[in-house]
């Protein structure tokens, strides 16, 4: 025999208790009074002959088997909200932001076999250097650098770098130093050639011509005009076709780290095929 369902507001109401530690916290994501959570929660403990809060002078807190339920509430939410918003996409294609040289040198091109693992799944890629806001742009995942984590983030991979030109111009400096040697980079990321030369006690033969990406400081090494400083993973084809060549054995950490930022709340089911594979792909494990 079904048990009837208490009102759908009042387990919401629980559900964001548990949720956010607070009723204060639950009633303003409701846009409602915390009277009227508070209201909710008796309601609900009438309908179940349980009780759900301790209620002192100044505080409320859940009891043992209330938060028992809210953990079980915000499951059976968090799955409806995540059908919602499967239903409501619509066959919309998923919408990634990233910077544009690791859009151009690491994404693209491992996209086919993201297709081949998923044909179903669409991607859009488009390439920002603003900060991402979920309740404002449309977007359904964002890789960033940032040297700390963002709030909810996921630790992809740290970020390290070394300079990168054509083979006789590499092999010039590796018996020369950087001297008469252009040096390129990108004003998203001005202080890679110092950290560095700091790191490896390297001096700078110039101060570096900064690009506006560093895909576009890349194509000006390739072009041999002068070393580029890239992360190793974003000129790998480069060096493996001897298109471009290290100067040095080693890269140098920078302190930062890519992020793969999500919104919060339920997630599309092709942002979490997309988070996995990324995952697998980046190799991060547990």
């Amino acid at each position: 025999m079904a048990v009837p369902l208490p009102p759908l507001n009042a387990l919401h109401a629980l559900a964001l208790i548990g949720e956010t530690g607070s009723l204060s916290a639950a009633a303003l994501r409701l846009n409602v009074t915390q009277p009227a959570i508070s209201k909710r929660i008796r309601v609900l403990e009438a309908l179940l002959g349980q009780t759900l809060l301790h209620r002192g002078a100044n505080s409320a807190t859940l009891t043992e088997e209330g938060a028992r339920y809210a953990e079980a509430l915000r499951s059976a939410f968090a799955a409806m909200q995540a059908a919602t918003a499967e239903l409501t996409a619509g066959g919309a294609p998923l919408r990634v932001r990233a910077y544009t040289t690791w859009a151009m040198r690491w994404l693209i091109p491992r996209l086919p076999r993201l297709r081949a693992l998923h044909p179903g799944l669409q991607i859009e890629v488009s390439a920002s250097t603003a900060p991402v806001d979920f309740a404002r742009d449309a977007v359904d995942a964002a890789i960033r650098t940032a040297e700390h984590r963002p709030p909810g983030a996921i630790l992809l991979q740290s970020l390290s770098v070394a300079p990168f030109a054509v083979p006789a111009l590499a092999r010039q400096a590796k018996r020369q130093g950087l001297g008469g040697l252009s040096l390129f980079g990108s004003v998203v990321r001005p202080e890679d050639w110092r950290v560095w030369a700091d790191a490896t006690g390297t001096p700078l033969s110039a101060t570096p011509l900064l690009f506006a990406s560093t895909s576009l400081a890349i194509q000006a090494a390739l072009e041999g005009l002068g070393a580029v400083i890239a992360s190793p993973d974003l000129v790998a084809e480069d060096v493996r076709r001897r298109r471009l060549m290290a100067i040095t054995p080693r890269a140098v950490q920078t302190g930062d780290h890519y992020w793969l930022l999500l919104p919060t709340g339920a997630q599309r089911a092709d942002t979490l095929l997309f988070r996995d594979w990324l995952l697998r792909e980046m190799g991060v494990t547990g």
